[in-house]
């Protein structure tokens, strides 16, 4: 895939999932592209994958765009960003400028792997541990994988309301309500005992400069989802430790205690792990799964892409559970959240 198309497939997905201003965006860069610049030549180094399955390279340089409108340092660039709306003219100009004018902070900005830290994944999250505990009724072990922020951690401060019905927290910090297909949860009562995150380059919502990386990557056109994560940075205590996910998640899962549920648990992360890291911590967790006990079981709650496109975009939620080695199809659900095609019948 070329840069262009990575551009080109970007904005089209980003306009099937409510963003036409991104898909004006990246239809831009996709047409206007300054290769013969120090940030083209680096984004032409990246080997792989680099559309949205992978690198997610107009990903980082639109994220860094976002960063520049939201800490006031284009002025310009923010007077054709959402709420305010601008013609393909006047929005070229100026994003060929900021990515001139801003080259430095652009080509820092590009060397991290986006982290939206969406909250909203967090709906198939909880209805996925509802799942969890109704077949291991234990306290939760929780372990994220590419925790980003870590605001995904703390679903348990929020709650998911299906037509009226609610699962979760009695007096939220956020309240989740995708577009819900098929029957409801099972009414269960998860509790999370202790919690740990691990990402290659976490974030502490508290500080300013770390919540500007997580909002950047929200969409301009979407304001809604900025005053949810805003809100759920308000209840976030657990900061995820830097470093490999594999190579953490290794004493995390022998140091998994007894009388408690070990959940692992992670949101379009593993997309972004190596080949041979994917390998090798799906043998950890199948050989810690080998070991499971009723009194120390373990779960892997995933929310990945899994390159099925023949109906709406978005993810399988899979759930494995062990004693047993039980495979469960949960559904699939939308990247961001807004909409869950619950499969599960138990």
């Amino acid at each position: 895939m070329s840069l262009r198309e990575a551009f080109e497939a970007q904005g089209d997905t980003c306009t099937r999932m409510g963003s036409p201003f991104m898909g004006q965006l990246l239809s831009i860069l996709a047409e206007h592209w300054v290769e013969d610049s120090a940030l083209g030549r680096k984004f032409a180094r990246f080997e792989g994958d680099i559309g949205p399955a992978g690198h997610s390279l107009p990903l980082r340089i639109a994220g860094g765009l976002h960063a520049l409108v939201l800490n006031n340092s284009a002025p310009d660039l923010a007077d054709v960003y959402p709420p305010n709306s601008a013609s393909d003219g006047a929005l070229r100009d100026a994003v060929l400028k900021a990515v001139e004018t801003h080259e430095d902070f652009l080509l820092d900005w590009s060397d991290s792997a986006p982290q939206t830290n969406e909250v909203r994944r967090s709906a198939a999250l909880i209805a996925g541990a509802h799942v969890a505990v109704r077949h291991f009724d234990l306290p939760i072990h929780l372990s994220e994988l590419g925790a980003s922020g870590g605001l995904n951690l703390m679903w348990d401060n929020y709650a998911l309301e299906i037509e009226g019905t609610r699962f979760g927290a009695n007096m939220p910090a956020v309240l989740l309500s995708p577009e819900w297909e098929g029957s409801l949860p099972p009414v269960t009562r998860p509790i999370i005992e202790d919690r740990a995150g691990v990402d290659l380059n976490p974030l502490d919502p508290a500080r300013g400069d770390h919540l500007l990386r997580l909002t950047a990557y929200l969409w301009a056109d979407q304001p809604e989802r900025l005053t949810m994560t805003r809100a759920a940075a308000s209840v976030a205590t657990a900061t995820p430790t830097q470093g490999d996910a594999i190579d953490w998640l290794g004493p995390r899962l022998a140091a998994a205690p007894q009388g408690r549920l070990h959940l692992i648990q992670h949101t379009v992360a593993w997309q972004y792990f190596q080949a041979d890291k994917q390998a090798h911590g799906r043998a950890l967790i199948e050989a810690a799964g080998a070991q499971a006990t009723p009194n120390r079981p373990l779960a892997w709650l995933s929310m990945e892409t899994d390159g099925d496109t023949t109906g709406k975009v978005g993810a399988a939620l899979t759930l494995r559970l062990w004693p047993g080695d039980i495979t469960l199809d949960l559904g699939r659900a939308d990247f961001h959240g807004r909409w869950i095609k619950w499969a599960y019948k138990g």
